[in-house]
């Protein structure tokens, strides 16, 4: 990973740090001005955060824990893909225990990684070198899963009841999801390498 700060109007101490609220730069400037002797800068700090935040919320929304999704778009948001817990807290004006449990939650599933930074006290929390999301999809159970308790709740329900099919249905739309998963994965390996469909 480089070593680029991730924002700022000026010059920038340490791995990706974040400006506080009071020194955000007003909305309106330009997002990701890239130099060719230096660091990519960002006009528009406050404006990337916000966007993260809104995906975030996204994220939320559609079942994804609140805190573990802030965290994890503003590690995706940022220049190197690393934070340390000190820049997540300030970046999300969060509290300590607050961070280490979204980052705790996004090693578990397999999003991020601690990593030692020599001669420093403070782990870097960074996105997998691969592509963390697909990898996480592979390896997922989350389908099969969701069908078997589907499954389990059909079981209770009458024999030749409209109850009882919609439930199984619901089970079966599972499965066929967790049965495409890996060639999906596959065609987006390939559309992402530039090959295209086979």
């Amino acid at each position: 990973m480089s070593a680029h700060p991730d924002v700022g109007a000026g010059p920038v101490s340490g791995r990706d740090s974040i400006p506080g609220p009071g020194s955000m730069p007003a909305p309106g400037g330009v997002a990701g001005v890239a130099s060719d002797s230096g660091p990519v800068e960002y006009a528009d700090a406050g404006a990337t955060v916000a966007a993260a935040e809104r995906t975030a919320a996204a994220f939320a929304a559609a079942g994804f824990p609140k805190m573990p999704a802030r965290t994890l778009l503003a590690l995706v948001s940022s220049e190197t893909g690393g934070l340390t817990a000190a820049e997540l807290g300030e970046r999300l004006g969060a509290s300590a225990a607050a961070v280490s449990g979204a980052v705790r939650y996004l090693q578990t599933v397999g999003f991020v990684h601690r990593v030692s930074q020599p001669g420093s006290r403070r782990d870097l929390y960074a996105l997998h070198e691969d592509e963390w999301y697909v990898v996480s999809m592979r390896n997922s159970p989350i389908y099969e899963k969701l069908a078997s308790l589907t499954d389990a709740t059909a079981d209770t329900l009458p024999e030749g009841s409209a109850a009882r099919a919609r439930v199984a249905d619901m089970a079966r739309f599972y499965r066929f999801l967790n049965s495409r998963m890996p060639a999906l994965l596959d065609d987006w390996e390939r559309e992402r390498s530039g090959e295209g469909p086979p």
